[in-house]
């Protein structure tokens, strides 16, 4: 079958079983990153579902071409991530909105519609912050903190040094404190 001789199909199914254990760990560990990562991006929970599932079905595509002395598979995959958001925003020809997290604090699970008003106000302001910045700087964003990746995965990621990322992940976490603050307009 296929020009193999006796036990070599048996030894390309256990290959294949290995591969698909080792990827769906892969996928178990990253697709919480990756998630946050595109919902750092994109405001529609259903886009952000879609493409999500997007990387991960390219990832699995090119998992054989895969090579971890090149890079991380955090690296590899968000890089990946990223090439997809990038494409649906070619695509839809929308404009790069930045979208954050909502912000996890001590506030009791239900809050009061005070609360969660001044909340909402809160989260909007900050994204609106966040749209004002260049696309670099949301990139960079979105990777530490939606990607939670290192300076050195992003460095690498988008080809810059990782001191260079160090600073305009400072001076980007400024310019949003000083301007939540009414530092700067």
């Amino acid at each position: 079958m296929f020009g193999l001789k006796n036990g070599q199909g048996t030894d390309n199914k256990k290959i294949a079983a290995g591969t698909a254990e080792a990827f769906a760990r892969l996928y178990e560990e990253h697709f919480p990153k990756v998630y946050r990562y595109i919902s750092y991006q994109i405001d529609d929970t259903a886009v952000v579902e879609d493409l999500t599932s997007a990387v991960f079905e390219k990832a699995l595509t090119k998992f054989q071409s895969y090579n971890s002395e090149k890079a991380a598979f955090s690296t590899w995959v968000l890089s990946i991530a990223r090439n997809t958001v990038m494409d649906y925003y070619r695509l839809n020809r929308k404009e790069l909105n930045m979208q954050i997290e909502n912000i996890r604090s001590s506030v009791p699970e239900t809050p009061s519609p005070d609360e969660a008003m001044v909340k909402a106000e809160e989260i909007q302001l900050v994204r609106s912050y966040l749209a004002r910045m260049s696309p670099q700087e949301q990139a960079i964003i979105s990777f530490k903190f939606g990607g939670e990746m290192t300076n050195r995965q992003i460095a690498k990621t988008l080809g810059l040094s990782e001191s260079n990322v160090a600073v305009i992940i400072y001076r980007a976490v400024r310019k949003l404190r000083d301007r939540y603050h009414g530092v700067t307009p």
